[in-house]
């Protein structure tokens, strides 16, 4: 028979004090939340994307102070800067009439400041183009949820709504609508009206967009196992929905919104560069474009609204990539 060792009392706990000691500290884990925020640090464009989005928001936000300081109302007239002598009707002096009071020139014939226009027009695009992506958003992702978890005939009648939508053509509805559409109508007239009716067939249009992607992740996620756990404990089809199916739609909503978000901007200054837009003098980057077609001699007029559209679609698809990349549960 063997003879017990001789251990002293705490023994086994000072071993394992000085184990975990020399393993070092303690490993937390991070949520995903944590991961794909480290991930989007290191995405300097998706990072320099969102800095200027946060930038222009600013802009729009504060319109009325920034051209109090640094120009002249959208709509003042400056005809005492309008070179009358050779008939053209231009700015006076070099480069459009730019100036340190004027830093973008004026424009020719009337000569109001396009550094002022340009600042109130990011506010009708960005409002246009924010509110129309959270009604597409909000109708693509219910039909999409209802459609890819329910099946059989609902799923059937959606989809095929979907592909009515999607060949519809929006840009010849929106000019015949925009045509017939009277001066006042639900209580709102003028521009108010314009502004509701152009989020109204920009968004409501555009939903089945995100509605065939959120059915797509739909489909494959009503077979995961915690979805089947829910449903094994008595959970209803609209708990399911909204707690289990829900929170994990919330990336490529997110994603697919940044990229629908300078789509619509685009759409609207195409409904205002045709005329059925925003009406003058209430500026607007589409407007400005329009009628700086009848000035093609006069770059500055056609520059400035334009880089405006270009530099803002530019960093709506920088940030959206950079947002793709960090929700990636795959990516590294």
């Amino acid at each position: 028979m063997s003879t017990p060792l001789d251990v002293e009392p705490g023994g086994s706990a000072a071993a394992s004090e000085e184990s975990t000691v020399a393993a070092g500290p303690r490993i937390e884990g991070r949520s995903l939340r944590q991961i794909a925020w480290r991930r989007l640090r290191r995405d300097k464009v998706a990072l320099f994307g969102a800095g200027f989005l946060v930038f222009l928001v600013l802009v729009a936000i504060f319109a009325p102070v920034i051209v109090k300081y640094l120009g002249d109302p959208p709509n003042e007239f400056h005809q005492n800067l309008i070179d009358t002598q050779g008939g053209t009707l231009l700015p006076k002096g070099k480069f459009g009439g730019m100036s340190w009071h004027h830093l973008m020139g004026l424009e020719p014939v009337n000569g109001r400041d396009i550094f002022s226009r340009v600042v109130y027009g990011a506010r009708i695009s960005l409002l246009i183009a924010l509110l129309a992506t959270l009604l597409s958003v909000a109708i693509g992702t219910t039909m999409g949820i209802v459609a890819g978890f329910t099946g059989g005939w609902v799923d059937t009648v959606i989809s095929r709504l979907m592909d009515m939508f999607l060949a519809f053509p929006l840009l010849v509805f929106a000019l015949a609508l925009a045509g017939v559409l009277p001066d006042s109508a639900f209580g709102l007239q003028g521009n108010a009206l314009r502004i509701v009716l152009l989020i109204f067939i920009i968004g409501f249009f555009n939903w089945p967009y995100i509605g065939r992607i959120i059915r797509g992740q739909t489909l494959s996620l009503r077979e995961r196992e915690y979805v089947d756990a829910a449903r094994s404990l008595g959970a209803r089809r609209g708990y399911i929905l909204r707690v289990e199916l829900l929170p994990n739609l919330i990336a490529p909503i997110l994603v697919y919104s940044t990229l629908l978000i300078p789509t619509n901007i685009l759409f609207e200054a195409g409904l205002s560069f045709l005329g059925v837009g925003i009406r003058p003098p209430t500026p607007s980057w589409g407007g400005m474009l329009s009628d700086a077609v009848v000035f093609y001699t006069v770059p500055h007029f056609m520059l400035w609204p334009g880089l405006a559209i270009f530099v803002t679609v530019l960093a709506f698809n920088l940030f959206g990539d950079g947002l793709r990349d960090a929700l990636d549960p795959r990516g590294r």
